[in-house]
């Protein structure tokens, strides 16, 4: 490893290999039945694409219902949408020197608190970390 390089490099196609609370955390978030059906069938195998540059990260995660895209600078606050589709301005930052975690601050109206995480494991995994209140979605992710 480079040593000049202290930041984890997450970049690559990964496949998810297990879902935990998804439905749950859609529930917590007042997403309707009929629209969590179809969600949940459509995330459980998402394609996702990281490319990181320095501290600048861009995320493509691409199901068979709709593609999202976001790129955000950790240390830098940005605009995305919370899993319900509501925007909210986000901060990522980086927790260990392989963990970035972000909070989000809905930009109107109310909900419960949301934030999600992306931690590097020492055995190459990927472990997404969605929050809504009480509930902890974790998605598990191994490279292509």
């Amino acid at each position: 490893m480079d040593v000049e390089k202290k930041t984890t490099d997450f970049s690559g196609k990964w496949k998810m290999k297990s879902s935990e609370n998804f439905e749950d955390l859609l529930k917590v978030l007042g997403v309707n039945v009929f629209l969590r059906k179809i969600a949940v069938r459509a995330a459980s195998s998402p394609a996702v694409e990281i490319t990181q540059q320095d501290e600048s990260l861009s995320i493509k995660t691409s199901t068979s219902v709709r593609t999202t895209h976001v790129s955000f600078t950790v240390g830098q606050s940005f605009n995305e949408a919370t899993v319900d589709g509501r925007p909210c301005t986000s901060f990522p930052k980086w927790e260990t020197d392989s963990k970035i975690s972000c909070e989000q601050t809905v930009q109107k109206g109310d909900g419960p608190k949301t934030a999600w995480t992306r931690e590097l494991t020492n055995d190459g995994e990927l472990i997404l970390t969605m929050i809504a209140g009480e509930v902890v979605c974790t998605r598990l992710y191994e490279r292509e």
